[in-house]
């Protein structure tokens, strides 16, 4: 390839809407391009990458037997309301009627088509089990899409689903898929982890979720160094205390906490530990056709989960300030459960605290030496409901925890029958009785990988790409290309040489500037470049230097193809 016959669109400067790095780099390389809020165009260079994803992760699936094909981006809304997913997935769902007034959405995902199609065609356990997968682009109606391509509106994805005749069966395709995710992301030369993660909307009884890892990351992730355990913060479970606490020794007290409505400032007034302080947090838990009040209680240092107390509670949201001062009779601030005769709902570390500070439910004052059993009933409801934090013991007992930051770009499901069954995808057994099928569902964020890799890897000067997903794996870059013969001759022999060992190069014949040359090609984030100069190949040498290097290395002209093949298997 040739620069002056392909589109460079390199910009000086990032627009002043792109939020995070990858945002701003992938506008800057001109990898992409806005067209409306969360919709981009990929520019040539940005489609380069995106292929070379799409690539490696359709070599990985085929190679572990999934079959490839294509369901319409357009799904009938009934299909959705049959599943019974229709009505509580939300506004990112994007609905329209056609000519004729019937419903349809533009697809987020793709469970009730494949099921459809199974259903369809697959009648006998002869014909399990299945695996299909397609690479397509969604839309999702995110009420603010930000990030770029960190969560657009429209994303291109690869999403696989498996169908069994037993949930034995499941499990092996399960794991040949977290075993299959593990490959493609090796291969894609990124830093991730793989961690037990919460089913979320989609449903079912288990998954994984894949993150590359990154300070940037939206999600945080908890995992052991001791031992291969690893979580989703909003999965890992807080292991309850092994001792109870001191406590029952001091007595209760009303004192006033002036302006003191957090735990942290109410520790530092009274001269004591944040850790030694209680927070209720109000909230109102779905009960019928009606609300419940009730109190959570935490420590003080600890941050509630709201996954693990939806899966204790059920649906809830936090309580209004009005509801607060009905039920208690005060504003927030200065609430707590001593006097409160309605649901009580404690994490682990609370039940065993004694002579503890809460809330005196009056306005600026707290309580001191709060004891469970003497000043308010021992807990009916104990349960793991806080974050996990750096230090904590880890749950499989081997070690303590750490805490660090990732993207997520991948997700497996054991999706069980919760589709097969609202859907009616049945098979026949071997005794000709009609059985619903086991199905597996596994998700790959493509578009976001280009993000997620950015993220984790640019400087200064731009994107640091991986060999394996960089648009060019080796930029030429002659001195003089337009007015010198022998810098000519030897670049486009370089060039022929690289492309014959099939090594993706691009030499860059643009009459430009070097150093203008050379900013293009690290802010794209090609990962090795070969300078032509007259003063280096009368020495017979060539410049090569990695994108990363802090200095150049001279290498023998008829050397340089074998040095690079190496630098790129190595």
């Amino acid at each position: 390839m040739r620069a002056s016959q392909f589109f460079i669109a390199t910009l000086k400067e990032a627009p002043s809407d792109a939020e995070i790095v990858s945002h701003q780099l992938m506008l800057r390389a001109g990898l992409i391009r806005r067209l409306a809020g969360g919709i981009y165009t990929w520019m040539p260079m940005g489609l380069r990458v995106l292929r070379k994803v799409e690539g490696i992760v359709r070599e990985e699936m085929n190679r572990a037997g999934a079959i490839e094909l294509l369901m319409p981006a357009v799904q009938p809304f009934e299909l959705w309301e049959e599943s019974g997913r229709g009505p509580g997935y939300g506004p990112e769902l994007l609905r329209f009627k056609d000519r004729h007034q019937r419903d349809f959405v533009i697809g987020p995902t793709h469970e009730e088509v494949i099921t459809d199609v199974v259903r369809r065609e697959v009648k006998s356990y002869r014909q399990l089990p299945r695996h299909f997968y397609q690479v397509q682009m969604k839309f999702r109606d995110e009420i603010r899409p930000r990030f770029g391509v960190m969560r657009g509106r429209e994303f291109l994805m690869k999403d696989g689903y498996s169908f069994h005749t037993s949930y034995a069966d499941l499990e092996r395709e399960y794991r040949n898929m977290h075993d299959t995710y593990t490959r493609i992301f090796t291969r894609l030369g990124l830093k991730f982890r793989a961690v037990a993660a919460d089913t979320g909307s989609i449903g079912g009884t288990g998954s994984h979720e894949f993150h590359v890892l990154a300070d940037s990351g939206e999600d945080a992730i908890a995992f052991c160094r001791q031992s291969d355990f690893a979580a989703n913060v909003e999965l890992a479970e807080a292991v309850a205390p092994a001792k109870v606490g001191a406590g029952g020794t001091a007595t209760l007290a009303k004192v006033p906490t002036p302006g003191k409505t957090k735990c942290e400032d109410v520790a530092a007034f009274l001269g004591t530990s944040t850790a030694q302080t209680v927070k209720a947090i109000a909230v109102m838990a779905q009960k019928g056709e009606e609300n419940e009040f009730v109190l959570l209680l935490l420590r003080g240092d600890h941050e509630l989960n709201e996954i693990k107390a939806g899966k204790v509670i059920g649906e809830f949201r936090f309580a209004r300030d009005e509801e607060i001062v009905a039920a208690l009779g005060c504003q927030p601030g200065y609430i707590g459960p001593v006097g409160f005769s309605g649901r009580v709902v404690a994490d682990r570390s609370v039940a065993v605290m004694g002579d503890f500070v809460c809330g005196a439910n009056e306005a600026g004052h707290h309580l001191t030496g709060v004891n469970f059993g003497r000043n308010l009933p021992l807990p009916a409801e104990v349960a793991d409901i806080r974050n996990v934090l750096a230090g904590d013991p880890s749950p499989d007992g081997k070690g303590t925890l750490e805490i660090c930051r990732g993207i997520e770009v991948g997700h497996i499901f054991q999706l069980r029958s919760k589709y097969a069954a609202a859907l009616n995808c049945t098979f026949l057994d071997e005794a000709g009785k009609a059985q619903v099928m086991e199905m597996g569902c596994y998700g790959i964020g493509v578009s976001r990988i280009v993000g997620a890799a950015i993220e984790q890897g640019h400087d200064e000067r731009g994107i640091i790409f991986p060999s394996a997903i960089a648009p060019f794996a080796v930029s030429i870059v002659p001195m003089g290309y337009v007015k010198s013969e022998a810098v000519r001759q030897a670049a486009d022999a370089l060039l022929a040489e690289l492309l014959a060992a099939g090594i993706d190069a691009i030499l860059d014949d643009r009459d430009e500037r070097p150093g203008s040359m050379f900013a293009d090609w690290e802010l794209i984030g090609v990962p090795h470049r070969v300078v032509v100069g007259e003063r280096g190949l009368k020495e017979g040498k060539l410049e090569y230097k990695g994108r990363a290097d802090a200095e150049a290395t001279m290498v023998d002209t008829g050397a340089m193809a074998g040095f690079l093949k190496q630098k790129l298997c190595g």
